[in-house]
């Protein structure tokens, strides 16, 4: 089977579908180039992207970065090509993050369904129904995540109750953090990034009980600026994490972190990311133990997942901003 030309137009179409992906604060902490002699992309961690304050030793930068990876692998099957990953290919340049060589696609591969949801997919920060989620679903659910590596776990509800303390504790401390409110803030509506950080819209609510913690991004909840709705009261959490905590693991979480959402997408779910506690070395490890009869792991993300409104998307940063000047 012949592989489809690699123009121009085709790198751009990866390259946008790879800036499709989620990152903290949509801050899209990436860089591409492509090496034409090799049909290889290469995905670079982008400093001036990353958070100091809020990630200062760059695993939310390796997360982001692990969804764009596979957001890329996505579009390449969907155009005809088999994408080869490998992570972390140069021990002496900790920038490159990841390489995805172009094969030749096996004829009769199947398809993953999930280009589409590409496009479709983004957080939403709004209320969500309290219909509950199916479990074959939710087993469809894991398996994504297990096939990129990486573990799902649903806590019940005396764990999901924990996870909901330690993110509130990890949202009061940054809002009581200067440093990282401002970074946050800074990020927020920005009329100096329209293609970066959040709109206010998609910020969203606060939870009018004060149990789901949703991140204020340095709003501090004044009423004017942040509204407060009712939540679900019963809402459905998974823990996404790993058996060791390394560079590698941080990549691969972040590819089951996408390929998650690109399945609960395409089943017409919607997700917002709990990502405070993991920014808390110690609230973070308070949810590794759980559920609390199961082995010990390393956290990578808490989803929240459920019916409920699309939610505005965010903006995204072009491709020729993204790509150096070879590709």
């Amino acid at each position: 089977m012949s592989s489809p030309t690699l123009d121009a137009p085709a790198v751009e179409r990866l390259v946008a579908a790879a800036v499709a992906a989620p990152s903290l604060h949509n801050t899209q902490p990436w860089r591409f180039r492509l090496d034409t002699d090799t049909r290889t992309v290469r995905i670079d961690a982008a400093a001036d992207r990353a958070l100091r304050h809020t990630d200062p030793v760059g695993r939310a930068v390796h997360l982001s970065v692990g969804c764009a990876v596979l957001n890329l692998r996505v579009a390449a099957a969907h155009f005809g090509w088999e994408p080869v990953t490998r992570l972390l290919p140069c021990p002496d340049r900790p920038a490159l993050l990841a390489t995805v060589r172009l094969a030749e696609a096996v004829r009769g591969a199947p398809s993953t369904g999930l280009y589409e949801a590409v496009w479709r997919r983004h957080s939403s920060r709004f209320p969500f129904s309290g219909r509950p989620l199916p479990s074959d679903l939710l087993a469809e659910l894991a398996e994504a995540a297990h096939l990129e590596g990486a573990t799902l776990r649903f806590p019940g509800h005396k764990d999901t109750e924990r996870v909901l303390r330690v993110t509130r504790e990890a949202e009061w401390r940054n809002r009581a953090d200067a440093d990282r409110a401002a970074e946050s803030r800074r990020l927020v509506g920005s009329p100096h990034s329209p293609s970066l950080g959040l709109p206010s819209a998609a910020v969203g609510p606060q939870d009018a009980l004060d149990r789901m913690p949703m991140r204020d991004f340095g709003a501090h909840r004044h009423p004017e600026v942040l509204p407060a709705r009712a939540f679900e009261t019963r809402p459905t959490l998974a823990l996404l994490s790993t058996t060791h905590d390394r560079r590698t693991d941080w990549l691969r979480a972040g590819q089951a972190l996408e390929h998650v959402l690109l399945l609960a997408t395409r089943r017409g779910v919607r997700a917002s990311l709990f990502h405070q506690a993991m920014e808390w070395p110690d609230l973070r490890r308070a949810l590794d133990g759980l559920p609390t009869d199961g082995p010990r792991v390393y956290t990578q993300m808490v989803i929240r997942l459920g019916y409920g409104p699309e939610g505005p998307a965010s903006p995204r940063r072009p491709v020729e901003e993204v790509v150096d000047a070879d590709v």
